[in-house]
């Protein structure tokens, strides 16, 4: 009951703010220009405000029994609630009946004080003590810089204070900190992170899929149990993976990162964050060009069609192309140069076919809008990279069940704009993964071959045995 009431609050709680401030501003401009309309206009605002602000207390009162939230910020903002209600019912019923006057401003001033420093707390029992001045801090940042951990030297660096307490500190200490505690959790402590909650223990070292710490980060992000809650910042693939390694390798508080096996899936994230390609210090590129351009031709487009090509706008309202080869299984690399006429508008190239080989990357790389650029399952070898360095626009690179390796990928080293490559089954080897991170840094370089975990959630079947 406790709980359903008080899920109320913040229905409720928004309200006396903005009707105790529109009364305040009422009353400013009475005193400018008085008439009956606006006084009872202000009335009526303070009956709202008084009958909210007490819903408020009332419902505030259900949410603080949860034992969630810092008792003495609870206490806090419970009483300055109170305070806020009481002013409002007793300036409502002086103005109701039109005495004291004189009290009518200084009550007015109390009023809107004591909803500013409410709120105020209010908001840092939610979001965090630093909830006000936060945003004057990020100010010499930039509106949209994304605070990261750059490391000089990863092996060098405490794997928790350095590596793992970061991702912890940005993705799930607004609701599990000194102020908040959901589920009755607290994150930014070691010796409660230990500890664990209302639902018991979240961090076992050594058993990451017996960890409900990684278990609530791997579920689906609409699972109601999905952590962080999916209206939130979430974890990276990488960063999910951090996570799983520190547990797996003993959850050590104190240990250095070159002091505990790394498997070579992990290194390139751990030297991810050595080169500092987390930071947002680059401005991420758009995937479809902001400039215009004209519609493509019909008849060169009808050809393209002919062939089994599905060629389509990559969006509403847009003359940008993107073509898919997948349904054209007779297409040859010659067949390519039906591409040209629409060079302008194709952005992004799906081809996936065996037949395709180095020598259309001659006709592929002409068209020097491509953004994205599939060529997975072809007869591409290393021999035929370096021409894609003409695609100076190029950001998605699918490269999966080729021939090439880690030689012909730091061919591509020009390319500024790229972050994505896809080399699962190729010749690249897991030895090479440090070695391509560190010549493309900031670049997702994604290996494939990923394990997901059983969960107990997991849905089984289980068949009959035979007789034989």
């Amino acid at each position: 009951m406790y709980s359903l009431i008080g899920h109320f609050h913040p229905v409720f709680v928004h309200l006396p703010i903005g009707i105790l401030v529109l009364a305040c501003i009422f009353q400013l401009v009475e005193r400018r220009k008085p008439s009956p309309g606006l006084h009872h206009a202000i009335t009526i605002a303070l009956l709202l405000g008084m009958i909210s602000a007490v819903i408020s207390c009332i419902t505030g009162y259900f949410l603080s029994r949860s034992d969630d939230y810092d008792e003495e910020l609870v206490s806090q903002h419970q009483w300055m609630g109170i305070g806020v209600a009481v002013v409002a019912i007793v300036l409502y019923f002086l103005r109701k009946k039109d005495t004291a006057k004189r009290w009518h401003w200084p009550l007015m001033i109390v009023l809107i004080v004591s909803v500013s420093i409410t709120g105020h707390i209010g908001g840092s029992l939610t979001h965090g003590s630093d909830y006000l001045t936060r945003p004057f801090a990020d100010l010499g940042n930039g509106a949209d810089t994304v605070k990261r951990v750059v490391i000089t030297d990863v092996q060098e660096a405490a794997v928790y204070q350095q590596v793992i307490q970061p991702l912890l500190e940005t993705k799930c200490y607004s609701c599990h900190n000194k102020n908040k505690q959901k589920g009755g959790l607290r994150m930014d402590e070691q010796a409660l992170l230990l500890k664990g909650g209302k639902n018991g223990v979240v961090l076992m070292p050594g058993k990451p899929d017996e960890s409900d710490m990684l278990k609530r980060i791997l579920l689906p992000r609409e699972d109601d149990d999905h952590m962080p809650p999916k209206e939130k910042p979430q974890l990276t693939e990488n960063e999910a993976m951090l996570v799983r390694w520190w547990i797996e390798k003993g959850a050590s508080f104190d240990k250095k990162v070159k002091e505990l096996e790394q498997p070579a899936a992990v290194k390139p994230a751990l030297l991810a964050l050595q080169n500092g390609s987390g930071s947002a210090t680059k401005p991420t590129p758009a995937a479809i060009p902001a400039e215009p351009v004209d519609r493509a031709d019909e008849n060169a487009l009808k050809k393209i069609r002919e062939l089994g090509v599905v060629i389509l706008p990559v969006s509403q309202n847009s003359h940008y192309l993107s073509a898919n080869f997948i349904t054209a299984t007779k297409a040859s690399n010659k067949d390519l140069s039906l591409l040209l006429p629409v060079k302008q508008q194709l952005v992004w190239l799906k081809l996936g076919l065996p037949a395709v080989n180095d020598s259309a990357l001659n006709i592929i790389t002409q068209c020097d809008h491509l953004t994205r650029l599939q060529l997975d399952h072809t007869a591409i070898t290393d021999a035929g990279l370096p021409q894609l360095n003409a695609l100076k626009e190029l950001q998605y690179l699918n490269l999966v069940g080729t021939k090439v390796s880690a030689e012909g990928l730091l061919q591509l080293k020009g390319l500024g704009k790229l972050q994505s490559i896809y080399c699962y089954q190729t010749a690249v080897r897991a030895a090479d993964y440090a070695t391509l991170q560190k010549a493309f840094p900031g670049v997702q370089i994604d290996t494939g071959g990923y394990k997901v975990p059983l969960l107990e959630t997991d849905t089984t079947e289980v068949k009959p045995e035979v007789k034989k």
